[in-house]
């Protein structure tokens, strides 16, 4: 006889298993010590279906006086209540003393109730019984009420415990539950296991596992682990893993397996099948769908049982998120510090621990904890009571794609309002620039319309340019300042007439870009000096390579310098031409553009130095 004692998180439960008992491993008989009265309730614990036996405990819990034993307890070994009445729990049975003794001490100290479940091993008879007890503090005694696991009542321990086949049938039948045992390396298989795969028995399955073969692809590996620990000597393995029946049902199976030696040194390996999911059951075919039907999703993850270390059963979104193999991950809290949000991390812990029904959040999810593998995920977990057990149902949602491109459209659409504001902005100010020109045109140019037209022209062109240049650019600030001056050459050579073929050159380096309070300005200033060179010159026809040269260089990283230079043109009056119309608005512009600009006489003509940031406040936030 041997005895295993074991807490089974997964089930909340004390198991006591025990092996090749007999009838004196239960029952010692032994003298009356105590004189004890029959209690008032007596008669109401006799008239209840469950067995029911009462301890009164001795010398604070050290030992326990047996009150009352069950009446199926002394119909199985034909004794009276007064064969046990008065007796000492260490004494009238040792084997129950030891194994139950650390309990018993806690109820009647926490004056608590506890759950434990007894199980029977008798190798001879290749049979198996379970049964379940409830241990009670009332009225400064404690009750154990006992059920076994297919409803009808027994005592722990002193059961007969060799079951006819037929009721063992339909009790599996009932039950969804059955066992095997593998000795000698052939099986033997249960009438419940052929109901739980669908199918009949064959001469074959006496030589491999009918159950564990059935493992989807993605649960080999726990096959693997039931096989390998179960090849020890005296070792236990409880797994949750999913199998295909014969018509192609995919069940949700609790798979027990023990191995040990019998007394005559024969290695046995025994085990029970429970179905956690029935095909009768219409939430079961929820959860078979959920699991099966949503498997090609990766962006989408159904979470079964999430609060349940053991049970957990998740879709292969759930894996493809975190970036793991189902061998490779092991469930448990530590997910959770991956969680950037410690808000969320905190729900789920009140969820895990009872506290709170629901979590429906977005989170940030670090792959491995990495900071630079980040993924956007909506969960929502809820549990839920049902046949008086506590589940968790749930699913996430990989969401990372879509709040990337909501952002993307926020900051596009900010981007097209601000550059809508902009152009309206830009279009008064230009309007109010060229309004101010006329004003000055028409007060020095009256007697000469056609120049007026022929300036304004121009600027407008430079304008028209600069709208184009802004409507094209991804933002204000980096508008190619090369490109530009190109263009406006181009645009100045068709508008401008001159009495002589003047060149316009232009070098920039390409990687020059300006703010759009900068160009705008800028662009005008160039205008300027153009026509009031082109005004002011003198036709020699004689003269060639007539040329505007124009360069752009950097001073440092924040300012610029525009070298306007005239080559092989003479000009008219170049003493007077710092006092015309022109340069009064040139002085203005490079106001407006906060720069410095400087004229220098040399042998070629005059040279405008014009010095100025790249870059200036935008007046648009």
């Amino acid at each position: 006889m041997k005895i295993e004692k074991d807490y089974l998180n997964l089930e909340d439960v004390y198991e006591i298993r025990i092996f090749n008992a007999t009838e004196k491993d239960f029952y010692n008989s032994t003298p009356q010590e105590f004189d004890i009265e029959d209690d008032p309730i007596q008669e109401f614990i006799n008239n209840i279906s469950d067995d029911v036996h009462i301890f009164i405990p001795y010398k604070n819990g050290k030992d326990f006086i047996i009150q009352k034993s069950s009446c199926n307890l002394l119909e199985t070994y034909n004794l009276s209540q007064e064969d046990v009445k008065g007796r000492l729990l260490s004494k009238i049975s040792p084997l129950f003393f030891d194994s139950l003794h650390d309990n018993l001490f806690e109820i009647y100290t926490n004056h608590t109730t506890k759950k434990i479940r007894f199980v029977y091993y008798d190798t001879q008879n290749e049979s198996i019984k379970k049964s379940t007890a409830k241990i009670v503090f009332y009225m400064e005694k404690i009750f154990i009420i006992v059920t076994n696991a297919y409803g009808t009542t027994s005592n722990p321990g002193m059961v007969d415990i060799t079951l006819d086949e037929n009721q063992n049938n339909i009790m599996e039948n009932l039950s969804q539950t059955g066992s095997y045992y593998k000795i000698n390396g052939k099986y033997t298989w249960s009438q419940g296991i052929y109901n739980i795969i669908n199918r009949h028995k064959e001469e074959s399955d006496d030589y491999h596992n009918i159950v564990l073969d059935l493992a989807i692809p993605e649960d080999k590996y726990k096959v693997d682990k039931i096989l390998n620990i179960t090849n020890k000597e005296t070792s236990q393995c409880d797994e949750i893993l999913r199998i295909v029946d014969a018509e192609g049902i995919l069940k949700l199976i609790e798979v027990t397996v023990y191995s040990y030696f019998d007394d005559n040194g024969i290695f046995i390996r025994q085990g029970w099948i429970n179905v956690l999911t029935q095909r009768h059951n219409e939430s079961s075919e929820s959860i078979d769908f959920l699991l099966d039907g949503s498997k090609s999703s990766m962006k989408l993850a159904w979470l079964i049982e999430p609060l349940n270390k053991k049970l957990y059963s998740f879709s292969k979104g759930f894996y493809n998120l975190i970036e793991k193999d189902y061998g490779d991950y092991a469930h448990s809290r530590e997910i959770l510090n991956n969680i950037v949000e410690k808000e969320v991390v905190d729900e789920l812990k009140k969820l895990a621990d009872g506290d709170i029904t629901k979590v429906d959040e977005t989170l940030t999810y670090k792959v491995d904890g990495n900071p630079q593998n980040v993924k956007i995920v909506n969960l929502y977990i809820e549990r839920f009571e049902y046949n008086n057990n506590v589940h968790s149902l749930g699913f996430l949602t990989d969401v990372t794609e879509e709040m990337q491109k909501k952002e993307q459209l926020i900051e596009s659409n900010e981007r097209q309002l601000v550059l809508i504001k902009e152009l309206h902005h830009r279009v008064k100010n230009n309007l109010q620039i060229i309004n101010s020109f006329l004003n000055i045109e028409k007060r020095a140019y009256k007697n000469c319309p056609e120049l007026i037209v022929e300036h304004i022209q121009t600027r407008l062109t430079s304008l028209a340019l600069l709208h184009e240049k802004t409507y094209n650019s991804p933002d204000f600030k980096n508008i190619n300042l090369k490109e530009c001056l190109s263009d406006q050459d181009i645009s100045t050579k068709d508008l401008v007439n001159s009495p002589m073929e003047i060149e316009l050159k232009t070098y920039v380096d390409e990687n020059i870009n300006v703010s759009i309070e900068v160009i705008t300005p800028l662009l005008l200033i160039i205008d300027e000096l153009t026509m009031i060179v082109i005004r002011n010159a003198f036709p020699d026809k004689r003269t060639l390579n007539k040329r505007i040269i124009k360069k752009v260089t950097m001073l440092d990283k924040d300012t610029a310098l525009l070298t306007f230079e005239e080559i092989g043109i003479e000009i008219k009056d170049s003493n007077n031409i710092t006092d015309t119309i022109g340069c009064e608005i040139i002085k203005g512009l490079t106001k407006q553009l906060d720069g410095t600009i400087t004229s220098i006489k040399n042998e070629n003509g005059i040279v405008y130095e014009l010095v100025f940031p790249i870059e200036m406040v935008h007046t648009i936030h």
